[in-house]
C-alpha cells in the first residue's frame, strides 16, 4: 500500500526542470493516473510535456498573468471516456475553480446514471447543475461576500466518447482541430467551437434579438463591444450579477449595478454543443483559452503543432503567444519575461493550452484508462479557494 502511494506521488510531482520561460510564480499541479511524461514549474510557467491518456497524447501547459491564477483546466479519462475542460475565469478565480471542482463530477455522475452513455443532454445537464449549484453559493455568501455575484467563468469542455467527439462552450475559449488534408502530408485548422463574445457581430445581433426594447444592451467602449457596456462574453457559469435581479444592487461594486430594471438574466449558461464523429484524419485538438487566441491565429497554432515535436508542444504553443504579445508591444521577449503576475497582465492574459493527439486504434478499440487518469493544471492558492470553502463550512 505504501509503495503504490509512493509511486502516485512520483507521478503527480516530478523535478522541476526544463526550458526557463519567466521568473516568479504559484502554479503547481494535482492528478492521478499513469500518464507519464515530464512535467513542473518555471516561474509563471506550469506545463505536462507529454502524457497519455485513453485515445492517444495529451500536451499542457499554463502561463499566469493575473495577480492570482484566473484559468483553470482538466483531463479525465475513465469509463465515460475522455473530459477535457478549460475553465477561463474572470472577475477573479473563484468561478473557474468552482466550475473545475463540479463539473465533471456533475457529468461523470449524470453519465453512470444513463448507464455510461454520454449525450449532449447529459452534457447539458452537468452545465445545468453546475451553474446552479454556484449561484445557491451565491445567495449563500451574500451577507458576507457580495462580490462573487460578479466572478464568472468562460467553459470550455470536450468530451470523447466512443468515436465522437463533443464539443460545449460559453465565452471565447476555443477548440480547433487539425485534420489531414489527403496525401499531401498539409493540416487544416477547423474551429469546432462557437464563441460567445460581443465583439463577434452574430453574437451582438443574437443579443439584440432577444433584448428588442433594450438599446443599450451591447456598447461599444474605448473600441470593444461589450454587453451593457460591462462584459464581453454574452454567456457564462456564475455572473450572477447578469442573471438574477437580486444580485444587481449594492453591495456589489458600482460598476456592476445596472440603472434599469432587470425583467429577464441578460446573460445564459445555455453552452453551444457540437458533436463530430472522429475521423482518421483527424490529428490533433487544441483547446485554449482566449488569452492563447489573442494572440495566435487558429491557422498558426495548428502550424506549430504540425511543424514540430509532441513532447512540450503546448508550452511551444505558450511561447508563440508570449513572443507575438511581445512584439505587438514593440518590446522584446526576453524583456516580458521579466515582468512579474498582475503587473504582466498589462500584456497578456493568463494562457491554458492543452493538446490532444488523437489515437484512432485506441479510440476504435474503445481503450478505458486503469487506473483512470486525472489531472488538473493548477492547486489552490493560500487564502484563496480555500478560504472561501473554509467559509462555506463554517
Amino acid at each position: 500500500m505504501l509503495q503504490a502511494l509512493m509511486n502516485l506521488l512520483s507521478l503527480c510531482w516530478k523535478p522541476f526542470g526544463g526550458e526557463k520561460l519567466d521568473s516568479v510564480g504559484v502554479i503547481g499541479a494535482n492528478c492521478s493516473g499513469s500518464s507519464g511524461g515530464r512535467e513542473g514549474k518555471n516561474g509563471l510557467l506550469w506545463f505536462r510535456d507529454l502524457g497519455r491518456f485513453a485515445a492517444g497524447d495529451f500536451s499542457m501547459a499554463v502561463i499566469q498573468a493575473n495577480q492570482v491564477l484566473e484559468d483553470q483546466s482538466q483531463i479525465e479519462s475513465g469509463p465515460f471516456g475522455t473530459f477535457v475542460g478549460v475553465y477561463d475565469g474572470h472577475g477573479g478565480p473563484d468561478a473557474a475553480r468552482y466550475v473545475c471542482d463540479h463539473l465533471f463530477r456533475h457529468f461523470q455522475a449524470i453519465s453512470a446514471e444513463a448507464e455510461g452513455v454520454v449525450t449532449a443532454d447529459t452534457i447539458q445537464r452537468a452545465f445545468r447543475e453546475t451553474e446552479e449549484g454556484f449561484t445557491a453559493l451565491v445567495s449563500e455568501l451574500w451577507s458576507t461576500r457580495p462580490n462573487i455575484a460578479t466572478v464568472g467563468s468562460c467553459c470550455l469542455v470536450g468530451v470523447i466518447f466512443r468515436r465522437t467527439l463533443f464539443i460545449a462552450n460559453l465565452g471565447d475559449s476555443r477548440v480547433v482541430l487539425g485534420k489531414k488534408v489527403g496525401n499531401t502530408g498539409g493540416i487544416a485548422a477547423i474551429q469546432l467551437s462557437t464563441e460567445h463574445n460581443a465583439n463577434i457581430e452574430a453574437i451582438r445581433h443574437e443579443l439584440k434579438e432577444l433584448h428588442p426594447d433594450d438599446p443599450q444592451i451591447v456598447v461599444l467602449k474605448h473600441g470593444v463591444w461589450r454587453v451593457k457596456g460591462i462584459i464581453q462574453v454574452s454567456r457564462s457559469i456564475g455572473d450572477v450579477y447578469m442573471k438574477h435581479a437580486q444580485y444587481n444592487r449594492e453591495p456589489i461594486n458600482a460598476k456592476f449595478r445596472l440603472p434599469e430594471p432587470m425583467n429577464m438574466p441578460i446573460l445564459s449558461a445555455v453552452p453551444t454543443i457540437l458533436s463530430h464523429h472522429l475521423q482518421p484524419n483527424d490529428s490533433f485538438l487544441i483547446f485554449a483559452s482566449d488569452g492563447l487566441w489573442e494572440h495566435l491565429s487558429n491557422e498558426k497554432a495548428v502550424d506549430i503543432v504540425h511543424s514540430h515535436p509532441r513532447a512540450g508542444i503546448a508550452k511551444r504553443l505558450v511561447k508563440a503567444a508570449l513572443q507575438e504579445a511581445a512584439r505587438k508591444r514593440e518590446m522584446r521577449y526576453s524583456d516580458l519575461r521579466k515582468i512579474d503576475k498582475k503587473i504582466r497582465r498589462h500584456f497578456h492574459d493568463d494562457i491554458t493550452v492543452i493538446v490532444l493527439f488523437l489515437n484512432h486504434d485506441l479510440i476504435s478499440r474503445g481503450i478505458v484508462e486503469d487506473p483512470p487518469l486525472s489531472i488538473r493544471s493548477a492547486l489552490d492558492h493560500v487564502g484563496g479557494w480555500i478560504g472561501l470553502r473554509n467559509e462555506i463550512s463554517n
